[in-house]
């Protein structure tokens, strides 16, 4: 009996050993067909890297266009301003009375931040800005109200929002009426909203653009290489053999592509960097241009791989299948 087991185990080591060498030659091959494609690739240098520049330069263009609404969205964040809402205190109302509203709408969890400017606050800014500080010096009494600023928390920054919690706060026995830019804030996220619009639709059809590029080159390449695909088949070559060379190729085509489109991105920046902080300089603003941080680079050469991968895919289904040995 003990020889028996013996066997099995010997034969169940056998078989395990057998399957990692399966593997690993798998493997193996797998990397030895890429170095190959990308060999093929060198010894026609000017064909290739005339694709490779098509492809880097299609994805150029939604990259930028991403990284655009990036830095706007970036600026729009800076102007809380514009969801802002001023109560209008009532006359009659005393400061403490004023004090205790304040404190209560900052209870609210609608709201992020309430500030007060009482009526001599107002009235000294409103001479600082006007220039008829000495006219207003005239006057017998202050004609400006106390002002509550609230600023909501960005679930209610949005138009429909905001609206709904001036309606809320217009509610408050102290308040006389609330004001909201609704307008400004619905233009902002209009505009906002047409702009990744517009990324989404030109970004699709340039990538779509590249999937074509890359199939009808990969095509080129399989009926260039008939004859040899012919052989191959004849002597009992697997699809998966005869298929990988081609995918390797577009595979290799997406990389180096988005690696042309994280280039030519990077020098873009560079190049519009002195003039974003001469614009920022004149509006006294620290604005900084915004590039694709790491995890969007790895997205953008994954989009980059994925496209070469499709195309090749799609043209190697379509053409290889195509090709039979010839009969005698």
């Amino acid at each position: 009996m003990s020889l028996l087991f013996k066997g099995r185990n010997a034969q169940a080591e056998h078989n395990s050993k057998s399957v990692f060498q399966h593997l690993y030659f798998f493997i193996l091959m797998i990397i030895r067909q890429g170095v190959h494609s990308l060999g093929e690739m060198w010894r026609t240098p000017m064909a290739s890297l005339m694709t490779i520049l098509v492809l880097g330069l299609s994805l150029t263009l939604p990259a930028t266009l991403y990284i655009v609404v990036k830095n706007v969205q970036q600026v729009s964040s800076g102007f809380q301003e514009a969801s802002e809402i001023s109560l209008f205190v009532k006359e009659e109302m005393t400061q403490a009375q004023t004090q205790t509203l304040v404190k209560r709408l900052a209870l609210y969890p609608e709201i992020d931040a309430v500030t007060l400017i009482s009526k001599e606050q107002a009235l000294q800014e409103f001479k600082a800005t006007s220039g008829f500080g000495q006219a207003l010096n005239y006057l017998e009494e202050n004609p400006l109200p106390n002002v509550v600023l609230v600023t909501p928390t960005s679930r209610y920054r949005k138009p429909n929002a905001a609206a709904e919690l001036l309606k809320k706060l217009e509610q408050e026995r102290e308040v006389e009426f609330g004001k909201l830019d609704i307008e400004w804030l619905e233009r902002l996220n209009a505009l906002l909203g047409l702009l990744k619009e517009s990324v989404f639709t030109v970004g699709l059809l340039l990538l779509t653009a590249v999937i074509l590029i890359i199939g009808n080159t990969i095509r080129l390449s399989i009926m260039d290489k008939k004859e040899e695909i012919q052989v191959l088949k004849l002597v009992g070559a697997t699809n998966a053999f005869i298929h990988a060379p081609f995918l390797w190729t577009g595979i290799w085509y997406g990389t180096l592509g988005g690696l042309i489109a994280f280039i030519c991105v990077a020098l873009m920046l560079w190049w519009l960097e002195a003039a974003v902080s001469m614009v920022a300089g004149v509006y006294q603003s620290e604005f900084v241009l915004q590039g694709l941080a790491g995890n969007e680079l790895l997205v953008l050469f994954a989009i980059a791989v994925g496209l070469g991968f499709v195309g090749s895919y799609f043209s190697v289904q379509r053409y290889i299948k195509e090709i039979e040995p010839e009969k005698v």
